[in-house]
């Protein structure tokens, strides 16, 4: 099987580009989804988080309250690095299984999107690496497009390395500036050059 890692700068198009390969079928998994999954109700992570973090980054329903966590690690680079002391190395546990998984299942090609992939140096895990880019102005208008302010704009993007880094070090790079139709016709001429071939 092909291992494909998606990765790039936060708001560059990972998300587009993965649904586009669930649509042609190959199996997909996003590391942001897992990591949610994890600090579900009753999960040990979460109860990880409670006890590094205190009650207060817990909702009246139990559920993690993701933008007081967001708060208090974005802004103390030492709290940031306990939270993914607990997340990272379950999530890693999870997407390493899951490629075993699915390589057993005889699927041609399977990709993981990991926005820390370079920052976490996992890339020799990957057959093939995918960063996504856009310019500095795309991706802070989206960014504000998720209700965010400057300063959590600024504090999200500080804790990633740059995106044209990303890009630099990249097998492919997909841009993601323009129609949908555009990226799409980008990831096809991947899959080809990388030899994949959907089965009929």
């Amino acid at each position: 099987m092909i291992t494909v890692g998606i990765t790039g700068g936060i708001g560059a198009g990972k998300s587009e580009a993965s649904d586009q390969l669930s649509r042609l079928g190959i199996p997909v998994l996003d590391t942001d989804v897992v990591a949610r999954e994890l600090v579900a109700p009753g999960q040990p992570a979460l109860a990880d988080i409670t006890a590094a973090f205190g009650l207060g980054i817990v909702d009246a329903q139990g559920q993690l309250d993701r933008a007081e966590l967001a708060r208090k690690v974005f802004d103390d680079s030492a709290a940031r690095q306990r939270l993914e002391a607990i997340l990272h190395p379950r999530i890693y546990d999870v997407w390493t299984a899951w490629i075993r998984e699915k390589a057993l299942e005889g699927h041609g090609l399977g990709a993981v999107v990991i926005p820390l992939l370079y920052e976490k140096d996992y890339g020799s895990h990957f057959q093939v690496i995918l960063a996504l880019g856009c310019t500095p102005q795309t991706q802070r208008q989206r960014l504000q497009q998720r209700q965010w302010s400057d300063r959590v704009i600024d504090q999200r993007l500080a804790a990633q390395w740059p995106m044209s880094e990303k890009l630099q070090r990249a097998d492919y790079c997909l841009w993601s500036e323009g129609q949908r139709e555009v990226l799409h016709q980008q990831m096809d001429a991947v899959l080809q050059r990388v030899g994949y071939r959907r089965s009929s």
